[in-house]
């Protein structure tokens, strides 16, 4: 996806574009009773972030500079909001997000890995599932040097401001810890937690039965699927792309890259999968398998 303004056809000229100066944010707006009303589809950015907003109260905030491509989702409700992830933590989103909403925030984690939470520091409310709270709080499983070498090994424009030496992985206590089945209540819309192990030990999809949208972080998306860290396990991975299957899902939202990916993908990913179970490959230390529209890395 182009990280660039885009505009429905026929409707430019029906908006007036707002710019927020301090952020360095470009925004195709409308405002409506002293209000800024975002326009769905429609996309802005400053020198880091790009957002997207998926519905009247849903928005993507993309880090497309960087290699890794994350997404993290803001979603509004009528009395908080949730932020899915954090991103690198190379840039603010704080900033990002308080030009969104003026609702108090939860961070959730999908999974306690740097590229997931690096934007964790500048939030005062966080989930994450039991299973990797002591990630969070007491000792990341990864040295710093080998994050500070796997976030800067890609050439990147990273911001004037982003100081590689003083790069540090967030380490806090968590406020809430999530359970599988947990809804999350926002005022008039909910999330549920989908404990969906192997990526990482604790790894969680959330799932919004309203919308029917899957917030899938690193088990679904198009790229490496990733279960070769002694952390992973790919029986689990494959365990819960099939617990997913049993979800009426209209929309997914993935953690990496292409934001616009078919439902469709599941299925694919989880056919990949039971091939490699029934041919016996579906063990640590086999490599890497291609598929069209993805790998598996094991």
């Amino acid at each position: 996806m182009t990280a660039r303004p885009v505009y429905p056809k026929g409707r430019k000229s029906a908006r007036k574009t707002l710019y927020f100066h301090a952020l360095g944010i470009v925004v195709e707006c409308k405002k409506q009773n002293g209000k800024l009303n975002f326009c769905e589809g429609y996309i802005y950015m400053n020198n880091w972030f790009t957002v997207e907003q998926i519905d009247f109260q849903t928005f993507a905030i993309s880090e497309y500079k960087h290699w890794e491509e994350t997404h993290c989702y803001l979603l509004c409700g009528q009395k908080k909001a949730i932020l899915i992830d954090t991103g690198l933590g190379v840039s603010n989103i704080k900033n990002i997000v308080d030009s969104l909403t003026e609702l108090p925030v939860e961070v959730i984690t999908t999974h306690v890995h740097w590229d997931h939470i690096g934007g964790h520091r500048y939030f005062d409310n966080i989930a994450v599932h039991e299973a990797e709270k002591e990630w969070l709080s007491v000792r990341f499983p990864i040295p710093l040097q080998i994050v500070k070498k796997n976030l800067t090994r890609l050439p990147c424009d990273f911001p004037v401001d982003f100081d590689i030496d003083a790069y540090q992985v967030f380490q806090g206590m968590p406020q809430r810890i999530l359970q599988d089945g947990d809804f999350l209540e926002l005022g008039g819309r909910e999330i549920q937690v989908i404990y969906t192990p192997g990526h990482s030990p604790g790894h969680c999809c959330f799932y919004e039965p309203e919308r029917n949208y899957l917030y899938s972080g690193d088990l679904i998306y198009k790229g490496s699927l990733d279960a070769f860290y002694p952390t992973t396990d790919p029986h689990l991975f494959y365990q819960s792309i099939r617990k997913i299957q049993e979800y009426q899902i209209n929309m997914v939202l993935p953690g990496h890259h292409q934001l616009d990916i078919p439902v469709s993908l599941i299925a694919d990913i989880e056919a990949a999968f039971s091939q490699l179970e029934r041919t016996g490959k579906l063990k640590q230390g086999n490599g890497l398998f291609e598929f069209q529209d993805f790998q598996i890395h094991i």
